[in-house]
């Protein structure tokens, strides 16, 4: 034992350099400031999967794990489209699909974001438009920011998420607490 604290005090501190900053920490930072001087209160979104392999539902799922966060970044999923600020849509817009994301958007009370994610939101990915798909989200309802990847990663889909709120001038959301 003696002879390994000698050379360990002989050596000295032999550890990696410490990780550079990942740019993806600067979103975190950023959003929760901008939600509030937006909204004046949290994010609320309301999740909808119209069609998808779920490739994108599992990322979406993972913005809730410890790693991410989002409750803590001032953003949280609600149960109903009535107390959502924002909509997130993933998968190419099924045709039974298509009249449910209709009816969730104007629930949705205005002002309202939508984010289209992945390939399949943004242009209707491998299944395109067909007897079975209206194809990509905008086809069915008004989209303002797409989030692109097969499927997006959740940093993706949080910079996504505050390009919608940024694009919002502070104030506009003025409906309910």
């Amino acid at each position: 034992m003696l002879k390994t604290l000698r050379t360990i005090a002989a050596v000295g501190i032999v550890s990696e350099p410490p990780p550079a900053d990942d740019p993806a920490l600067r979103v975190r930072e950023a959003l929760p400031a901008k939600i509030r001087e937006v909204l004046g209160r949290a994010l609320c979104i309301r999740y909808v999967d119209a069609g998808s392999c779920n490739g994108c539902e599992l990322e979406v799922h993972a913005l809730n794990n410890p790693l991410y966060n989002i409750e803590g970044l001032g953003i949280r999923f609600v149960a109903s489209p009535r107390h959502a600020d924002l909509l997130l849509v993933s998968g190419p817009v099924s045709r039974h699909m298509a009249v449910a994301l209709r009816r969730t958007f104007d629930a949705i009370p205005d002002p309202k974001l939508v984010v289209a994610l992945g390939d399949c939101g943004c242009t209707g990915g491998i299944f395109g438009e067909s007897y079975a798909s209206c194809g990509r989200v905008a086809n069915v309802i008004p989209v303002d920011v797409i989030v692109p990847g097969c499927p997006p990663s959740p940093v993706q889909m949080l910079q996504g998420i505050l390009t919608a709120v940024a694009a919002m001038p502070a104030g506009r959301m003025a409906h309910g607490p």
